[in-house]
């Protein structure tokens, strides 16, 4: 019975008893005192139940708003957290109580892969999304993370889908480029769009090619069969995670093949665009060709989902973040755009 229902019937009944108690005594002269004690406990009993009803609330979901992150933070020790995830794998109960189809874990891969290689690397277990990077030398570009329930085919479709908005990105840089004057501050800020149209090509034409840019993947499965996942080459390490039970409500962060000793964002250091004519924008032939997957590097990688080329100096004004689906857990968002004070 609902709060508001128990109080009209309280209330009838006691309005009612009420009634017929004081037109007793209104006969009875000589009880007065009986008519304030009842009327003081009805006050009493419609309070009590009123204090009830307010505490039978029904209680929502006391989850709301917590994350759970899993994988490295900037600052930390990459060795020190490859150690800490194989020791977390090893004693991981085989029996582990488990929900579903098993415990989820954030597997790093040792290099950067391809689609294709991905089927071997994760057999046996349940794919959710795989995060991926273009890796062009000295240039921070966007992390992005990839559904992927069928390997390699989802990550097929999501490397095409990121390279359309890739070149989306790209031709609104080189539009908002053309459309500069010839000042000195509009002349930096062209040439921060243009390389921004650089970097968007090419993650555009390495995605769309089906690039090594896979680095990262968030399976799910029974303990032996993560340990199992451990051994296998391109394999870097395997962090279980029993205490995920929803994705919506984690953030996966892998290092990358490139980070060796700490994470840290690396600058931007790749070259920049040649000059174009005032008011011009940048020539589609500039657009570079994607390099091949890198390896090892004494230079991290970035952790952040968002690329950010150099940014121009004074006196144009830091750019403002666009938002993204989170950190590294995000779909990604485009690269950040300065604007012009």
């Amino acid at each position: 019975m609902r709060a508001g229902d128990l109080l009209r019937q309280l209330d009838q009944r006691l309005l009612s008893l009420l009634t017929r108690t004081t037109t007793r005594l209104a006969d009875r002269s000589a009880r007065p005192g009986l008519l304030t004690w009842v009327a003081l406990l009805s006050v009493g009993a419609v309070l009590g139940t009123a204090v009830w009803a307010a505490d039978d609330r029904p209680v929502g979901d006391r989850t709301v708003g917590e994350v759970t992150r899993v994988g490295v933070s900037e600052g930390d020790s990459v060795p020190g957290y490859l150690r800490s995830a194989a020791a977390d794998l090893a004693a991981l109960p085989s029996a582990a109580p488990t929900t579903g189809d098993g415990t989820y874990a954030l597997v790093t891969l040792d290099e950067y892969l391809p689609p294709q290689r991905l089927a071997a690397v994760l057999a046996d277990v349940g794919v959710s999304a795989v995060f991926g990077r273009v890796p062009l030398p000295g240039r921070q570009t966007e992390i992005v993370k990839i559904p992927a329930l069928r390997v390699p085919d989802d990550v097929v479709v999501g490397m095409a889908e990121v390279a359309a908005r890739k070149d989306g990105e790209a031709a609104d840089y080189r539009a908002k480029a053309a459309a500069l004057g010839g000042d000195s501050a509009e002349r930096e800020l062209r040439q921060w769009y243009a390389t921004s149209a650089q970097v968007a090509s090419a993650e555009a034409s390495a995605y769309r090619t089906g690039c090594a840019c896979v680095y990262a993947a968030v399976v799910r499965a029974a303990p032996q069969a993560l340990r199992q996942v451990a051994t296998r080459p391109d394999v870097r390490a395997v962090d279980p995670a029993p205490e995920v039970s929803r994705l919506d409500r984690t953030v996966f962060t892998a290092p990358l093949p490139e980070q060796r000793d700490v994470v840290r964002p690396p600058a931007d250091t790749g070259p920049e665009p040649e000059q174009t004519p005032a008011g011009k924008g940048e020539s589609a032939s500039s657009t570079p060709v994607p390099p091949e997957p890198m390896g090892e590097s004494s230079e991290p990688a970035p952790v952040v989902t968002i690329p950010s080329p150099e940014l121009p100096p004074a006196p144009l004004t830091e750019p403002t973040p666009t938002s993204t689906a989170t950190s590294p857990d995000v779909t990604g968002a485009g690269p950040l755009e300065p604007s012009p004070s």
